[in-house]
This record gives C-alpha cells, structure tokens and sequence, in this order.
C-alpha cells in the first residue's frame, strides 16, 4: 500500500517494532528497510487504528519536521 498524493521518499513502509504507551501520548517504533522510525502520536490514535507491535504501517514523514544535526 502506498499514498499516491504524497512524495515517495516521504513514505516509509514497515512494521511496529515496540509502543512506549503513555497516558496521553505514545512512542511508536516503526522497523523500516531504512532503519527505525520513530511516531509520538495520542494514545487514543493507537486505540483507534488498533496498532499493536507486528502490525503493518505506511510512516509519513513531513519534511519541515525534520531537524538535522551534524555528526
């Protein structure tokens, strides 16, 4: 499954690795061919779409979200 309207190099398709569950908001870690990504969204948002670890997701990165640092 990919979006289509969205740039592929902003989508990154994988399988929850771990959820650190909070009680507003979530970790999720997302194993990807391009290593872990890593999601904060609202712990309603887990119970909503039903992730759980194993499940199969499409990660959608925004671009202004990205900070970089350098190494």
């Amino acid at each position: 499954m990919t979006i289509k309207a969205i740039n592929v190099r902003n989508q990154f398709r994988g399988k929850i690795k771990e959820i650190v569950a909070g009680p507003v908001l979530s970790e999720v870690d997302v194993e990807t061919p391009s290593g872990i990504v890593t999601s904060v969204i609202t712990s309603r948002s887990i119970d909503e779409l039903d992730l759980k670890a194993g499940s199969e997701v499409l990660a959608l990165v925004k671009s202004t979200e990205v900070a970089l640092a350098k190494l």
